[in-house]
């Protein structure tokens, strides 16, 4: 398929003849086009015409076209597009009467002005005039098969006492409530709460620090906080509300803590807590939900900048339910009855858009997955997918390299024919990690999407699916654009780079509905991160190729791109080829200072215990990259750990490495996200040993 921008001649050419089928139901389904100029490459200024409701049953008659004819549409005439799916999607307590005001140059983004929505009645309500009865979530608990299953109707009446418990003590429209709670159908109904209410939530993944989670609370002003007196996750118990009481101490805009009980273990209350299921069950089961304007905030969820200080980025109402929706549907072909495996917490964008909005808009069984992938063994993931028939499994590449370290027999003594299509997410898989997921857990039959997106896409943007019927995937490759996402890939002068076998900046030229929009409280580190470096664009931060088909590969983070006497990797390319060797599970790389050179690239390698002769497997990792990409990519150095510094979300925090290797770790900037701070004395000890 066409990736790349449509050419303005086929538009125009189209629109002279005004045959064809594409542009006869084009013609017949639109009503008056967007007005748009352009001030320069990329810079799109849109302001729509569209009526406030688009004929009804629009969005039905556009699905039907073949997918090269949607994403043309949607790219092309993108009000028509957005337009119509927010219309017969969404329900709607006053119909908007723009589809959007967008200037990228500006960084304003603006969708569905004039409508007025609640999210928790479009995810809530909506389902229990259809299906009360069906399971909305499934609680798979820490401890095994002791699974909880609860009904779109459940969900409701707990969601309404929660929003009343909120109300009768001062929540209102605009308030922040911060959730530090783990995966469960209370941290859901919290969240689903504040939406009612039209409260903004921020979730706070509950392994954070009190440091970490006085630091957010603070940023965010927020007025109460939602907790469990534990968490339990791999058989341990986590004390959540003694962190709280530890945050709070320093943040004097909370008013209230709310606590449930996940354990049986007496919380110690103090002035300001509440405990919440004692509360709620003298609530009324009925909430009259808060009409929202579309571009009212519904979250607000912090994450790692380049700089060390979290940031908190702001999603708004209806544009980011309406994308997490049909990227739910579409990415992961998801249909009526299926139960659908997104592995990740509450407390990051993948948990909100595809464990929470995108499934429960939808109508789906969700999972809601408490515990880890290896406990009580190796085999919990695929154990659970046979118990629940899991319909999609959607994990992270970090997960699956874990796994793949043991026996195959953990996957395969379990029924996985449930399982329709699998998803990797949070960074580029490699190789070897894609095909022992495709060939051994999906048996070689599901199609694996592997996903490109951000906290600040709100959505998948880029993905092998959805396709043509029978379209290819190219494995560890996201591939393909979703519908209104135009990628762009930007030289280093800040061109525009055309044609295949090419790479450069992932930039994206159009606005779409799901894109984050703004940093809470500073406007202008928004527009610096992701709009000024190459004006009229949204800058993605990352760096892509672009195939001679069209399909684009993710190569990482730019500052996680070496250039090497002139030639430019991408570290992912060299950690790929590094994961190929059988006794490496796990790779990272960094760009180190050379004097000749300008950079090298910096390996460290972890080993599985039974690798052998450590040299002569360095030196067969020497001979592998050099193979695979070329010899200026042979790392320089190498230095053999037990293990990386990762976030708790899995993500390797390769800014460390780099503080490591070159010696500045005095000052470590944030290190809030990381799983386990001593990883990084371990590295340290390491690397001075190697140097003895």
């Amino acid at each position: 398929m066409a990736t790349g921008r449509v050419p303005q001649t086929l538009v125009i050419n189209m629109a002279a003849r005004g045959t064809g089928f594409f542009w006869t139901l084009l013609r017949r389904c639109r009503a008056p086009g967007p007005v748009r100029t352009r001030t320069g490459p990329g810079q799109h200024r849109c302001a729509s015409s569209l009526p406030a409701s688009p004929p009804p049953g629009s969005w039905t008659r556009l699905s039907r076209l073949a997918h090269r004819d949607l994403y043309r549409l949607s790219i092309t005439d993108p009000d028509q597009f957005w337009g119509s799916a927010a219309a017969d999607r969404l329900r709607w307590e006053e119909p908007f009467d723009r589809v959007r005001d967008c200037d990228l140059s500006t960084g304003k983004i603006r969708w569905f002005l004039g409508g007025k929505i609640n999210v928790s009645v479009n995810c809530l309500d909506v389902n229990v005039e259809k299906h009360p009865d069906r399971v909305a979530l499934i609680w798979e608990r820490d401890e095994p098969g002791t699974e909880v299953k609860v009904t779109y109707r459940e969900l409701l009446e707990t969601t309404c006492r929660l929003a009343n418990t909120l109300k009768s003590h001062g929540i209102q429209k605009g308030d922040r409530v911060a959730i530090y709670m783990p995966v469960s159908p209370l941290a859901v109904a919290a969240m689903l709460a504040c939406a009612r209410l039209g409260a903004v939530h921020t979730v706070v993944f509950a392994g954070f620090s009190a440091e970490a989670l006085a630091g957010r609370i603070q940023d965010a002003q927020c007025k109460a906080v939602v907790t469990f007196n534990q968490g339990v996750r791999g058989g341990r118990l986590i004390d959540l509300k003694a962190t709280v009481d530890a945050a709070v101490k320093s943040c004097p805009t909370v008013q209230h803590v709310f606590v449930a009980q996940r354990t049986e273990n007496p919380a110690v209350m103090g002035q300001l807590d509440v405990p919440l299921e004692e509360v709620m069950s003298s609530q009324a089961s009925v909430c009259p939900p808060e009409p929202l304007d579309s571009e009212d905030f519904l979250f607000l969820l912090y994450t790692s900048g380049s700089t060390g200080r979290p940031k908190g980025l702001v999603h708004t109402q209806a544009g980011y339910l309406l994308y997490a929706s049909l990227t739910h549907q579409y990415v992961f072909d998801h249909q009526d009855g299926d139960v659908f495996g997104c592995m990740a917490d509450v407390g990051w964008i993948t948990g909100h858009s595809y464990v929470v909005y995108g499934p429960l808009c939808n109508g789906a069984t969700t999972v809601l997955f408490e515990s880890t992938p290896v406990y009580p063994d190796p085999g919990r993931y695929w154990e659970t997918v046979q118990r629940l028939r899991i319909s999609q499994f959607y994990g992270a590449p970090t997960a699956l390299r874990l796994l793949l370290k043991y026996d195959e027999s953990f996957v395969k003594k379990y029924d996985r024919s449930s399982l329709r299509t699998l998803g990797s997410v949070g960074e580029p898989i490699n190789h070897e990690a894609w095909h022992w997921f495709h060939r051994v857990v999906g048996d070689g039959r599901c199609p694996l999407v592997d996903t490109w997106w951000q906290t600040e896409t709100g959505g998948v943007c880029i993905a092998p699916r959805p396709a043509e019927e029978g379209a290819a995937i190219v494995p560890a490759m996201a591939m393909r654009p979703f519908f209104g996402i135009q990628p762009e890939l930007m030289g280093e002068k800040g061109e525009c780079l055309s044609g295949g076998g090419v790479g450069g900046a992932l930039c994206i030229s159009q606005p779409w509905p799901g894109m984050a929009r703004g940093i809470y409280g500073d406007r202008q580190r928004f527009l610096e991160a992701y709009f000024k470096p190459f004006p009229g664009y949204y800058f993605t931060g990352d760096g892509a190729l672009r195939s001679d088909d069209g399909f684009y590969q993710i190569t990482g983070r730019m500052d996680d791109v070496i250039n090497v006497s002139g030639h430019r990797l991408g570290t992912a390319e060299i950690e790929d080829a590094l994961d190929e060797h059988p006794d490496v599970p796990e790779t990272a790389v960094i760009g180190f200072p050379h004097e000749i050179k300008g950079e090298v690239p910096f390996a460290f390698v972890v080993l599985k215990e039974d690798s052998g002769l450590r040299p002569l497997v360095l030196q067969q990792l020497r001979e592998l990259v050099s193979t695979k990409i070329a010899r200026h990519a042979v790392p320089e150095h190498f230095l053999v750990v037990k293990r990386l510094p990762k976030t708790r979300s899995g993500k390797i925090m390769r800014r460390l490495l780099r503080k490591v290797a070159m010696g500045t770790t005095s000052d470590l900037g944030d290190v809030s996200t990381l799983e386990d701070p001593s990883v990084v004395e371990e590295i340290i000890e390491a690397l001075e040993r190697s140097r003895k």
